[in-house]
């Protein structure tokens, strides 16, 4: 089922118009790029350099024209750090600059080689998100031959090579904090004034985020824009001495301490350096749009410097705009290299597949944003299901129908979703207290809405899975619940005649049976019903009804006595319950408490 959305709906589409256009510009088809090098685990952030242009190709297919996704997985690049990942020890620091494809997987994965090994965990992810792509192994390529000719060329215009990235070479490294700012640096000179960006993306670059951070192919030797493997110690520890253009014999030696003469016509155990590798591959592969990261864009970086490399292979940089990086709440930024980072199978775990592409959908590339693992995921879906509510009535702008549509399908198929949604936060609230017994969770969830409970918890699903996958892993500690067993005495005895009256007041209006056989639960026991009682105890203790509204301009010293009177209730309500001063939502907490219970904890 394909959507069209209105023309310039949002960023997406603006994108597409300028896709197609210089497309057409160039007389190729719509081919759109993304690069992703399985080091260690492909993470959210990384996400975002397949999102950005699977969303402009599905729009694009949206509109019946013919476009491409690629995806290159780099795992012909150099093992650079060893990440602090489950499986690996010290013990991988000797495959440091061999193939990530000859590097074995972490211990415990079936896998054939670690790029395997992060590949596959990336690609199941993105499949639960209805990504279409084709992927491209570079290992496979360059093992192949199939870059030889580009190899070849590309040695043989060395210096024209060579002189294009010396212009970059000389422009100033960051220096700190002063790094474009204009404040001295290091040597007395003062550094050129940049924009906030631009100082970011220098200093992103300066950090070294994979790639962007590797050598261009100069040497004291000379430069030669192709990095050999040794086939000694398989590593990239290489320097080539020597190339021969007539008879195309390379000579290389490795701080192994292994020479070898190679014919580079037939030789492929190495590849083209970065800055020269990736502007080959977009002649190759006809790119028109491929976006890129801060570290990739920085002056001097890859992406800047290929705009000049890439007609030398008879193409043009394709449209490239910038994306920041993408924040996990409460972690630094994100890097495969310190572990411990989320992948979009751990966000898939606690979350559905439309909603974190809504993520990616609704925010520029150029805006950076946060996916929340603590208690905001709860935040996160109530904007999510306010937008779903908006648009089934229709009332919503023309950018928030786009990132809706944009999130729940694609240009082939609707994605799944929750048949019975339930908030978010309700659910984690009843699968805390309850533990996650099912009997339960079907009946507190059956009183939600009693006349139209789910027939199942199937119902609920996926949402509900999520919910217990979030409980069960990223649940903060002193956010847990624990209903007490037996009743407080100490409290309900320290507690004023009014706290006491103020309990059979709730008691009373619940109509809570006590010991007579089974409780009869009636309207009031509801979520609305119980919501309306635990705010209205306190308005019936200053002689008002439950449904008292105090109007806080004409009235504001009525309105703050109830509200702290409704404060002092609530805290009393927990202390009893639960032992703690707060806690979930009071109608959602006596909802799981049920109400025999309920009796036996705070009748006075």
């Amino acid at each position: 089922m394909t959507t069209v959305l209105p023309p310039d709906a949002d960023w997406v589409s603006r994108l597409a118009d300028e896709t197609i256009a210089e497309a057409e510009k160039r007389g190729t088809k719509v081919v759109v790029a993304s690069g992703i090098s399985p080091s260690g685990p492909v993470h959210l952030g990384n996400l975002r350099e397949v999102m950005t242009p699977h969303l402009v190709a599905d729009e694009i297919r949206r509109r019946g024209i013919e476009c491409e996704h690629i995806i290159s997985w780099d795992d012909f690049d150099r093992y650079r750090k060893v990440p602090n990942v489950e499986g690996v020890d010290a013990s991988y620091e000797q495959y440091i600059g061999m193939p990530l494809t000859r590097v074995p997987a972490p211990k415990g994965s079936s896998a054939s080689s670690w790029a395997e090994h992060f590949r596959a965990q990336f690609e199941e992810g993105l499949a639960a998100l209805g990504v279409v792509y084709r992927g491209i192994s570079q290992s496979e390529q360059y093992g192949a031959g199939a870059y030889t000719d580009q190899i070849l060329f590309a040695m043989s215009k060395r210096d024209e090579l060579d002189a294009i990235l010396a212009r970059y070479r000389t422009l100033p490294k960051p220096d700190g904090d002063a790094a474009g700012s204009g404040k001295p640096v290091k040597g007395g000179k003062k550094a050129p004034v940049l924009s906030e960006e631009e100082q970011a993306a220098a200093a992103e670059a300066e950090a070294g985020s994979g790639a962007a951070a590797e050598d261009d192919g100069g040497s004291a030797s000379g430069y030669y824009p192709y990095k050999p493997y040794c086939s000694a110690c398989g590593t990239d520890f290489t320097t080539v001495t020597a190339y021969d253009d007539a008879t195309h014999d390379l000579t290389y030696t490795c701080r192994c301490g292994h020479t070898e003469t190679v014919d580079l016509r037939e030789h492929r155990n190495g590849k083209l350096v970065w800055k020269i590798d990736w502007p080959m591959r977009w002649s190759v592969e006809k790119v028109v749009f491929e976006p890129s990261g801060v570290d990739h864009q920085s002056p001097g970086s890859s992406f800047v410097v290929g705009k000049d490399v890439a007609p030398i292979f008879g193409w043009e940089r394709p449209l490239g705009p910038m994306y920041a990086f993408v924040g996990i709440k409460g972690m630094a930024k994100m890097s495969s290299s310190k572990g411990g980072v989320p992948t979009p199978k751990d966000a898939l775990g606690i979350m559905e597949p439309a909603l974190l592409r809504w993520l990616y959908a609704r925010k520029k590339p150029n805006q950076s944003f946060t996916v929340a693992f603590d208690s905001d995921v709860q935040r996160m879906y109530d904007e999510w299901d306010a937008l779903v509510a908006k648009v089934a009535a229709d009332k919503g702008q023309p950018g928030d129908v786009a990132a809706y549509v944009r999130a729940s399908t694609t240009a082939e198929k609707v994605l799944p979703a929750t048949e019975y949604p339930v908030a978010y936060r309700t659910l984690a609230s009843i699968t805390d207290i309850t533990t996650g017994d099912e009997t339960q969770t079907l009946r507190i969830v059956g009183t939600l809405d009693p006349a139209n409970p789910p027939s199942s918890l199937d119902a609920l699903r996926p949402r509900l899975t999520n919910v217990e996958n979030w409980v069960a892993r990223y649940m903060p500690d002193d956010e847990r619940t624990v209903v007490r067993e037996t009743k407080n005495a100490d409290a309900l005895a320290a507690a004023s005649d009014e706290q006491k009256t103020a309990l059979r007041i709730l008691l009373d209006g619940l109509d809570v049976p006590g010991e007579q056989g089974l409780p009869r639960i009636e309207d009031a026991w509801s979520l609305d019903g119980l919501t309306t009682q635990v705010y209205g105890v306190p308005k019936v203790q200053i002689g008002k009804g439950a449904d008292f509204r105090p109007d806080r301009k004409a009235d504001p010293e009525t309105a703050a006595a109830l509200g702290a009177s409704q404060r002092e209730f609530f805290k009393l309500l927990y202390t009893l319950l639960i032992d703690k001063e707060t806690g979930p939502r009071l109608p959602t907490l006596l909802l799981a408490v049920g109400p025999q219970r309920l009796r036996e904890l705070v009748t006075p």
